[in-house]
């Protein structure tokens, strides 16, 4: 994992909250049936506090959806998935649940989220915070020894984490050999399912994450790259999306995240682009194995791993009932697969879950979810454009007061990407440029000039506009 930081003086992120039109408060009905919600004595439900499950999330997280408990079993592994039961706290055709369909889901800014649900639910009753009995839906998935799956179960549950893990912690202890005998086999499951997924198609795209985080009385702008521990964790939440897609396939009703496998022409670009950038790519290797064996904190690494994300375009919700969908797989991961393990943030996941228990256990799918379902999928995409862009927003922001006082200033930076060659539809008057990436700090911005894609450039910094949240570098 490679962390680096660069001290931000105080920023006001008001403004950008404002043109989003996030609101910072829930109606007064809404937080009632909140509030009495999490009041309430958790709904009878078989009792699972036996198992000592723990969650694994970002340190300062509060809203937890997953707790997980792993063992072996005869001949394979046994994965035990609590997702946190939202619908017992949501009553339909409430004003809560009118509130939640208005948010769609969690918009996190650096100085505090906008939940979908009020506090005293998404990180209180209903998060699955340690040492307390929660409502949720557990996942029990069993795995043969090459981490396929053999049996799957689901039920609503009493559950009790045991703790609340970090990310970093979490690797720690791995590293030392000392990890918590809840997940002592996430490292043996996470590879056997990385390794599924990279040899059926899938593809993850391995660069670092740009984010804000507070630090005293101001902000600090971090390059984070997700470590081995992260990436397992998240296998796991994948392996719960693709059984619970099984499910409703199989049902012929629910709610799946779509996404167009790679066009053919577009991997053959990808591939063209490989030798002129070092990468290695032999004959019969996988788009997603090439990226798997890559370090991106190199430039021309960066700059490949940048050219592939024009392969992952296309991510949709699509909803069915009766007529199974066209195309029912997520290109990215080289299967059919479904949202349901973040139903504390994500609306969508609290519908597809509904859909499953019920499929699951032989009964009719609810009203009040087979309703929503073909709703679902707008209210998802226009959430989903505005969570990015408060995301970007914010770290664009936190750049321009960062750069703000240092225009004029020369800077070493890697070229990740550069614009097409003109043709006959470009714009008179059109000024060549690209897309370059600062060590330090670490900033990702515009920069015009003639750009070498995958090599290092020295730029000058020519704008820095917190109002506009605009940046902008020239090559020297």
């Amino acid at each position: 994992m490679v962390i680096r930081r660069v001290l931000a003086p105080r920023i006001d992120f008001g403004a950008l909250r404002r043109e989003l039109g996030l609101p910072d408060s829930f109606p007064p009905a809404a937080q009632r049936e909140a509030d009495g919600a999490a009041d309430a004595p958790p709904p009878a439900a078989a009792d699972r506090t036996d198992i000592p499950f723990v969650t694994v999330d970002p340190a300062a997280s509060r809203d937890l959806d997953q707790a997980m408990h792993l063992s072996a079993r005869p001949g394979g592994y046994r994965v035990r998935y609590a997702i946190a039961d939202v619908a017992t706290h949501v009553r339909p055709g409430g004003a809560l649940e009118e509130e939640t369909w208005r948010r769609g889901q969690t918009v996190y800014l650096p100085d505090g989220n906008v939940p979908l649900h009020p506090h005293t639910l998404s990180e209180g009753a209903a998060s699955l915070l340690p040492d307390a009995d929660r409502a949720a839906v557990l996942w029990t998935i069993d795995l043969d020894a090459d981490g396929a799956i053999v049996a799957v179960a689901l039920e609503r549950a009493l559950v009790r984490s045991r703790a609340k893990l970090d990310y970093s912690g979490v690797q720690v202890a791995a590293d030392a050999g000392r990890l918590p005998d809840p997940i002592a086999l996430l490292p043996e499951i996470g590879a056997l399912l990385t390794a599924r997924g990279l040899r059926r198609g899938a593809i993850n795209l391995p660069l670092p994450e740009q984010d804000v985080e507070p630090d005293g009385d101001g902000w600090r702008l971090v390059l984070r790259g997700p470590g081995p521990m992260e990436d397992h964790n998240a296998q796991i939440s994948l392996l719960t999306g693709m059984a619970a897609a099984d499910i409703m396939l199989a049902g012929r009703i629910g709610l799946l995240r779509t996404m167009p496998a790679p066009k053919p022409e577009a991997v053959a670009r990808l591939r063209a682009a490989a030798a002129p950038l070092g990468v290695h790519w032999p004959d019969g290797v996988r788009v997603g194995e090439v990226l798997a064996g890559l370090d991106a904190s190199q430039p021309r690494a960066a700059a490949f791993v940048d050219q592939a994300a024009e392969l992952m375009r296309g991510a949709a919700y699509t909803a069915f009932d009766g007529e199974l969908p066209e195309q029912p797989e997520h290109g990215g991961v080289a299967a059919a697969y479904a949202h349901v393990t973040a139903p504390l943030r994500r609306l969508a996941d609290r519908y597809a879950t509904e859909v499953c228990l019920a499929l699951h256990e032989g009964r009719e799918v609810p009203e009040w979810a087979r309703t929503a379902l073909p709703r679902l999928p707008e209210v998802m995409a226009s959430t989903d454009r505005t969570a990015g862009t408060a995301t970007r927003g914010a770290i664009e922001l936190a750049e321009a007061v960062l750069l703000e006082h240092r225009v004029g200033e020369t800077f070493s930076a890697a070229v990740l990407d550069v614009d097409p060659p003109p043709n006959s539809q470009s714009k008179p008057g059109r000024v060549p440029g690209g897309t370059v990436a600062l060590d330090d700090p670490p900033v990702r911005a515009r920069c015009t000039g003639e750009l070498p894609l995958g090599e290092r450039v020295t730029v000058r910094l020519v704008t820095a506009d917190p109002v506009g949240r605009k940046v902008l570098f020239a090559r020297a």
